[in-house]
């Protein structure tokens, strides 16, 4: 029997088309990316290279912020998967220009220029309110748990720290004792065997996780010093003594509950929908478009301070986009409810939920809206849940879960967003700008409302 297949012949040589042009389509991301980083300004990339034409060629610094930024919206965020992939794909051989630099070069470029890459944030959101994206009706702040790279299982007391440190310091001791008798007191010997390297690491760590259990103590104490100091001083001016609970001691020394990650020591013990995780918090200001406007990291699990800050950063990244225009509500869920911030002084009016969402949610349902005057002795809280039951405060406060909450998901989900690649607080704050950045481009991407050219 005869079969009319086409041939497969692995040993039939071909050639790609000489152009890169023709490797595919110029709809494609590979080529929005390209023509992005064409347009925005990379002065501060190529600073720190030497402009003489002396040393070595380097890889252009134009190509390797185009592969992160495509790497990023391919949800691909390891140096080592970068590397096989521009081996393997298509679209990031054309990015690269068929160059293929080492997953090495390119942890070390992302590295050193952490603080320029957060700076792409605020110039592809300039590229998004050019295309008509940045509209400024209402913002929704929201606060997500990401993961460090590390393990809770690496948390230590300051007894413990203390304990592992003298251990290590007396191993230490030790090896050197062995080598002066095996090379002599002047001599070095060979290089540093590897284990021995570890151990080093190692060592700083724990010592940078016993310092900060200590800069944490002191902080502590100061503020209780403070509140102390206070008190006193208010009851020497009423001649009374304050009623309520006394403050605590002032104690200078790390607590047996206080911890401290010896991978990640900036990380903290956070507790997420899905348990308790070492890691960070990821804050946003989205737009109604899904666009994010504000982006920023924090160590603290509880997003009630984070109220003033992110809309204080979006006030300033506005500014240096010379947007005069100011969002007309922000809303917020109740992890940002305190009567503090409802008392903010802010450009925009606050709409924040005072209970949990399903219970806010079930508010709105329930009850009607308010008539009549209000009320002189209402409290802020019982205020602003008024505001929300009314017919405007209704239907801005349901638009919240429509503009932020989805953003999450397409970073988490999408873009793989749920863990943070490198450690520090440094570089977890550069490694979400640059999530928050091709968040943006892809948003500016699907819009169609932008047609670069190749």
């Amino acid at each position: 029997m005869a079969y009319n297949l086409l041939p497969c012949d692995r040993e039939q040589s071909f050639l790609m088309p000489p152009s890169l042009k023709e490797w595919i389509g110029d709809g494609d991301l590979a080529w929005f990316i390209v023509d992005t980083v064409d347009q925005v300004d990379l002065g501060e990339f190529y600073a720190a290279y030497r402009s003489d034409g002396w040393g070595a060629a380097a890889y252009d610094p134009a190509m390797l912020v185009g592969v992160l930024l495509y790497a990023y919206c391919q949800g691909i965020r390891s140096s080592r998967k970068i590397e096989r992939a521009l081996e393997r794909d298509i679209g990031f051989r054309v990015v690269a220009a068929n160059q293929q630099p080492d997953f090495r070069t390119i942890c070390r470029f992302r590295a050193e220029r952490e603080e320029a890459l957060e700076h792409l944030f605020v110039q592809v959101l300039r590229l998004c309110h050019e295309a008509g994206l940045v509209k400024l009706g209402i913002v929704a702040l929201d606060g997500s748990k990401v993961a460090a790279n590390a393990s809770l299982a690496a948390n230590r007391s300051h007894d413990t720290l203390e304990a592992e440190v003298r251990q290590m310091l007396e191993d230490a001791k030790k090896v050197d004792a062995e080598e002066d008798a095996l090379f002599g007191p002047e001599r070095r010997g060979d290089e540093m065997p590897d284990g021995l390297r570890r151990r080093a690491d190692r060592l700083k760590r724990l010592q940078e996780a016993k310092a900060h259990l200590e800069r944490e103590a002191e902080a502590a104490a100061e503020k209780a010093r403070q509140r102390l100091e206070q008190r006193e001083a208010e009851e020497a001016i009423t001649g009374k003594k304050k009623r309520g609970r006394k403050p605590k001691e002032v104690v200078t020394e790390p607590t047996d509950e206080a911890r401290a990650n010896t991978t990640d020591p900036d990380s903290r013990i956070m507790k997420a929908r899905q348990g308790y995780v070492q890691g960070y918090n990821v804050q946003t200001v989205v737009n109604q478009d899904q666009i994010i406007v504000a982006v920023g990291v924090t160590q603290e699990a509880n997003d009630v301070q984070q109220l003033k800050p992110m809309l204080d950063t979006m006030e300033r990244i506005l500014d240096a986009l010379g947007i005069v225009e100011r969002p007309r509500a922000a809303l917020a869920d109740a992890g940002y409810w305190s009567e503090a911030n409802a008392a903010t002084k802010v450009s925009s009016e606050l709409f924040i939920a005072t209970t949990k969402d399903w219970k806010q949610r079930k508010l709105l349902r329930e009850q009607g809206c308010p008539r009549g005057r209000i009320p002189l002795h209402l409290s802020p809280r019982e205020l602003m849940e008024r505001k929300l039951l009314t017919k405007r405060g209704k239907a801005l406060y349901k638009a919240r879960g429509i503009v932020v909450e989805p953003v999450y998901g397409q970073v988490k989900e999408h873009q793989g967003f749920r863990r943070f690649m490198r450690r520090g607080f440094d570089a977890a704050s550069s490694e979400a700008s640059l999530v928050a950045t091709t968040h943006n481009l892809l948003k500016l991407w699907r819009s169609g409302r932008v047609f670069l050219t190749c």
